[in-house]
C-alpha cells in the first residue's frame, strides 16, 4: 500500500455515536428507557434542565460520591483528634491551672473544620474522578445543534463503544423513538 493510501485511511474520523433530537422531556425520558430495554448502555441523555425520574430510566447506579465524602470527612475527624492529642499529651503536655491534657472540648472547632475541609476536598475531587474529568473536548461539542442542549433541546447520544451498536439499528431505534433530528457524530 503507497503513503498517501495509508494516510487517507487515517484520516478517516473515528465514529463516536448516534445522536437524535426530540422535542420534549417526555419524549426523552421515554427514548431513555426504550433504549435501555434495547440492550445499550453505552449512551447518556443532554438536556437544559433536570428532568426528575430519568436516572431510573436509564437504569443508572447510585452515586458512590456520597461513600467517599463520609469517608473523608472521617478520616478529616480522625486525624484532627489524633493530631490534637499527640501534640497536646504525648509531643508538648502544658499543665495550665490544673486542666486535663486531653481536652475535648477545646478541640471541637478544629475537629469540627478539618471534617468539613476533607469533606469538601472529597465532593469536589471525587465529583472529578468519578465523572472522568478534565475532558477538554467532547465531540458532541462539534455538532451545531447539540448547542440547543443549554436552552431548549433535547437529546440523547448512543455511544459507538457499546456491544450491540450497529449504526443503521440505532438510527432505526431512534426514528422510531420519533427523533426530529438523528445525526452521526464523529471524533
Amino acid at each position: 500500500m503507497s503513503a498517501p493510501a495509508k494516510k487517507k485511511i487515517e484520516e478517516q474520523p473515528k465514529l463516536h455515536g448516534i445522536l437524535g433530537e426530540f422535542r420534549n422531556p417526555k419524549a426523552l425520558y421515554d427514548v431513555a428507557a426504550l433504549t435501555v430495554k434495547s440492550g445499550y448502555n453505552k449512551f447518556d441523555t443532554y438536556s437544559p434542565f433536570p428532568i426528575h425520574g430519568i436516572d431510573k430510566a436509564m437504569n443508572l447506579k447510585k452515586s458512590k460520591l456520597g461513600w467517599i465524602v463520609i469517608g473523608h470527612g472521617l478520616v478529616g475527624f480522625c486525624g484532627a483528634l489524633t493530631m490534637m492529642y499527640f501534640m497536646a499529651v504525648m509531643d508538648y503536655p502544658m499543665n495550665i491551672s490544673g486542666k486535663p491534657f486531653f481536652n475535648a472540648p477545646a478541640w471541637v472547632p478544629i475537629t469540627f473544620e478539618l471534617t468539613v475541609l476533607l469533606s469538601a476536598f472529597g465532593a469536589v475531587f471525587g465529583m472529578f474522578f468519578l465523572n472522568g474529568l478534565p475532558k477538554l473536548n467532547n465531540p458532541l461539542f462539534n455538532v451545531d445543534r447539540f448547542k440547543k442542549a443549554t436552552d431548549d433541546g433535547f437529546f440523547i447520544c448512543i455511544e459507538a463503544e457499546d456491544s450491540l451498536f450497529e449504526t443503521e439499528k440505532v438510527k432505526e431505534l431512534l426514528k422510531e423513538a420519533g427523533a426530529t433530528h438523528i445525526e452521526e457524530v464523529y471524533d
